[in-house]
């Protein structure tokens, strides 16, 4: 069997505003609009597709898997931005980052309130 995740739709004020956001942050690109989407793909395929609402945006997580090199840029990119960052997904440490199972991982908020993540390791793969 072989199944992957394609897509998701990811709810914004402002979807080419968040768009630009994501992609700024973890240095990828945004591609053309494509129906109501503006679409980030990353790497292994899979697109965040953006669209406007004009409804309360209830907040999602999305977590990235990078490389120790990826992880440098990105998170001297959140903190160029002044970004509020946490080592935990329920925001209690601000300003750390963890070093679970032997990696690095943070999290940080886009402007619609979804709770985004780089980590270098997976959970549960130990050290």
């Amino acid at each position: 069997m072989s199944v992957e995740l394609n897509h998701t739709i990811v709810a914004a004020r402002d979807k080419e505003a968040s768009a630009q956001f994501l992609a700024g942050i973890l240095g990828l690109e945004v591609s053309p609009q494509y129906g109501p989407f503006i679409p980030v793909e990353v790497p292994n395929g899979v697109t965040l597709d953006y669209i406007d609402t004009t409804g309360p945006v209830t907040p999602q997580h999305y977590a990235f898997l990078v490389s120790e090199d990826d992880f440098d840029e990105i998170f001297s990119r959140i903190r160029a931005a002044g970004l509020t960052y946490w080592a935990d997904p329920y925001h209690r440490r601000a300003m750390e980052i963890n070093t679970n199972d032997g990696g690095r991982g943070t999290y940080f908020d886009d402007p619609n309130g979804h709770n985004l993540e780089i980590l270098t390791r997976p959970y549960g793969s130990g050290s």
